[in-house]
Parts: C-alpha cells; sequence; structure tokens
C-alpha cells in the first residue's frame, strides 16, 4: 500500500481520491457504497439502504441477482472477448432472442450503452434515407423537448434540453425540435417533406418521468407513413420491463422502425442494443458501422438471463403492484405535507412533481433521504424519480416509503 492509497473501508480519503482524480463531471453523494442484496445497499461504513434509484434504472433484477451472477462466472471461465471478426455463442443467440421478444425486429446491433445505441439509430436513419435517394438536406431527425437520447455529440444534439449542449458547439446538423406530446407542433415539423425520421421516448426519463399522452405514439406513427419518416423508439430507460410490459411501446399499440436498448438490459453489465425493423434492416451493409467490445461474450451471456427473466408475468405482475403501493405511499406523503403536485410515469418508472413553493429543491430531498438510508434519483430539479428494482419486494418499498417520509418531514420543518 502506497501513501496515497487508503485502508480498505476509509470513507473519507475514498471520497479524496475521487475529488482528486476523477474528471469532474458528477456530483456524488458523500458516501461510499460496497456491496448490495436485492433492493437493498451497504456503503463502506456499514451503512443499509434501501434503493429505488437501481443505478437509474439499469439494476431491474436488483444488486447481486444469483442467476445473472451465475451466467457471468460462467462465461468468464471460458471466453471474454472476440472482436466482430468471429462469431462467439452468447451474441447471437442473444440476438436471436431479443428479435424473437420485440415483435417487430429483424436484425440487431449491439454496443455498450445507451448512446451508442442511439447513435447507431441515428447513422441508420441516415443510411436509410441515403439510399432512399434523399439529399442531406432530406435527412432530419424530429425529436422532442424534455428529451434525453445520451451524451455523444449526435445524441446530446439529438437531446432537446440546451443544458446539455451548452459548450459543445458547433453542434451536428439535421436536427429538429419540437414539444412532447404536441401533435399540431410535430406535423408542422413535418410538412416541408425533409424529415427523415422522428426520434422519442416513450416515457422522458430527464425530462420529468413524462409519459406519451395517449394516442400520442400512435398520431406520430401515422404521421411518419404519411410522410416517409422512420418512427425510432428510445426504450433504454423505458424498456425491458420498466413501465409494465417488456417493451413499453406495447402499451401505445404501434410498431416502430428502430428501438434502442441499454441499462436494464444487461442488469448491470454494460450493453446497449440497437433493433432494425423490416424496413431498415438491410440498410447498412460491410463497415458501415461497428463497434470493439459490442456483443461482448461476457455482456451478452448476461443479458440473456437478464433479459429471460424481465420479460417473465411474475415480473410484470410485480411492476403493476409495486407500482400502485408506490403510488399509494407518495399521494399518502403529498397529501400529508403538501409537496407533491402529483405523481406521474408507467410502472416502476414514477415521476413525483414538487409542488411550485418547492420547485428546484429535489437536489434537497435527495440528500435527506440518503441520511435516512434511502437513495433516490431526480428527473431535473422540480422531480423526485423512482425507478426500483422490477422485483423489489413489498417489504422494501414499504420501508422505503417509511424513510421517505421521514426525509420529507425534515425537509418541510421550520428551520
Amino acid at each position: 500500500m502506497n501513501a496515497t492509497t487508503p485502508a480498505a473501508g476509509d470513507t473519507a480519503s475514498l471520497i479524496d481520491l475521487g475529488h482528486r482524480y476523477f474528471l469532474p463531471v458528477y456530483r456524488q453523494r458523500e458516501l461510499v457504497l460496497e456491496r448490495g442484496q436485492g433492493a437493498r445497499l451497504w456503503d463502506s461504513e456499514g451503512r443499509e439502504y434501501v434503493d429505488f434509484g437501481a443505478g437509474i434504472a439499469v439494476c431491474g433484477l436488483g444488486h447481486n441477482d444469483p442467476d445473472l451472477h451465475a451466467a457471468l462466472v460462467e462465461q468468464a471461465g471460458k471466453l471474454w472477448h472476440t472482436s466482430n471478426i468471429f462469431f462467439s455463442e452468447p451474441p447471437l443467440r442473444l440476438a436471436e432472442e431479443l428479435v424473437g421478444a420485440s415483435r417487430f425486429a429483424e436484425r440487431v446491433f449491439f454496443c455498450n450503452s445507451g448512446a451508442e445505441a442511439n447513435e447507431a439509430a441515428i447513422k441508420l436513419v441516415r443510411k436509410w434515407a441515403t439510399a432512399q435517394g434523399r439529399p442531406p438536406q432530406q435527412r432530419v431527425i424530429v425529436t422532442f423537448r424534455g428529451s434525453f437520447h445520451g451524451r455523444t455529440l449526435a445524441a446530446v444534439t439529438a437531446t432537446a434540453q440546451p443544458k446539455y449542449q451548452e459548450g459543445y458547439e458547433p453542434l451536428p446538423g439535421g436536427f429538429r425540435y419540437v414539444d412532447f406530446n404536441d401533435i399540431v407542433q410535430l406535423e408542422t415539423a413535418m410538412a416541408a417533406g425533409d424529415v427523415a425520421a422522428v426520434m422519442l421516448e416513450p416515457v422522458q426519463g430527464e425530462g420529468g418521468v413524462m409519459p406519451a399522452a395517449s394516442g400520442f405514439l400512435k398520431q406520430v406513427r401515422a404521421l411518419c407513413d404519411r410522410h416517409g419518416a422512420l418512427l425510432v423508439l428510445d426504450e433504454i430507460q423505458a424498456g425491458m420491463g420498466r413501465t409494465g410490459t417488456l417493451f413499453a411501446h406495447w402499451q401505445d399499440d404501434v410498431v416502430p422502425d428502430i428501438v434502442t436498448l441499454a441499462k436494464a438490459l444487461g442488469g448491470g453489465f454494460p450493453i446497449g442494443a440497437m433493433l432494425a425493423g423490416a424496413k431498415v434492416a438491410d440498410a447498412m451493409g460491410f463497415g458501415a458501422h461497428g463497434t470493439t467490445f459490442g456483443g461482448n461474450p461476457l455482456a451478452a451471456a448476461v443479458a440473456r438471463v437478464a433479459l429471460r427473466k424481465l420479460a417473465s408475468p411474475q415480473i410484470a405482475a410485480n411492476v403493476s403492484r409495486q407500482s400502485q403501493a408506490l403510488r399509494e405511499g407518495l399521494a399518502a406523503i403529498g397529501e400529508e405535507f403538501g409537496v407533491f403536485a402529483q405523481v406521474r410515469g408507467r410502472g416502476l418508472m414514477l415521476g413525483a412533481v414538487l409542488k411550485p413553493g418547492y420547485a428546484g429543491r429535489a437536489g434537497e430531498i435527495l440528500d435527506l433521504a440518503a441520511h435516512e438510508g434511502l437513495l433516490l434519483l431526480q428527473a431535473g430539479p422540480d422531480v423526485l424519480r423512482l425507478v426500483p428494482a422490477l422485483n423489489i419486494t413489498s417489504e422494501d418499498v414499504a420501508e422505503g416509503l417509511k424513510r421517505l417520509r421521514a426525509a420529507i418531514a425534515a425537509f418541510v420543518a421550520p428551520r
């Protein structure tokens, strides 16, 4: 051990290493998480937390799921990496299973993250439009204000939120923004005939846990068909059972052309995927796109198990049951303390919106919740975001709500 290496469990020294060596693009809570089991986490000092954040909706099966662990260990004893110059069995099987589960896709592109999946989708749209004989100025992609599609330069441009784009200009061209759930604005934006695709989240995550309005996706699909445009659905956060069905768009009764996935697909192991429907499945040929680590055998082996479990009727039933319990608990807390204007979302992707008098203070509640032993997220400064494991138990939900109530009581207490 050298002079700068902290002893195990030395929380203050570990945090100091983060402040000293990490690029300061995050603002972590002053704790060091060490281990997890189910919907519970423990920090380096042995303190326990109920986890309502699940690694930003990544740990869909909670922490240390035994089946995911077994899949990873088994594959680790066989093959870690080959490159895409060769085949290996886990990604081949996963591709087949994803196509079958999707009900629309014909081909899959594997990558390592949601941003990469969306980057691939953007490139696929452009390649498809090129094959249609459309000049560059007729390859516009429409996205929606409040969206979040990732941090790469094209994905952050698709993300119609200036706070994520500031300082990275000049941004790539070819994107157009409209208000979410406003079909009239979208129709106007497509009137010129230069739109190649519309890209959206069935439930906006970073944008405040805002669901697509009833019937909106069907109207978007109809506009895309009328104008010869593709429908691209970003299900990176809303997919894989999070909203109550394996794919969120099933609830909207639409058939997309492209769907992007990541987060819960790997249950905590990094993997992303772009699913391509019949219209675009052959638009990219040899050399058109690629990635060194996409389709990694370790990630694919874990994702196969995660997909099977997340697609089960048991998970869907639990999402419905615990969603109702959380909604009722949040409503009771909101009524008691007068802090929430509404609770919105689908399934176990919920947002508790702060009343105007408390606007901008979601971060304060997160700090107080952590002090009470509850890990929460926010979706902007005004919304608490709850995205727990999809197999979370009733006991963990009840305990988490109890700790949230204590945090809210402290939040509203006179100072």
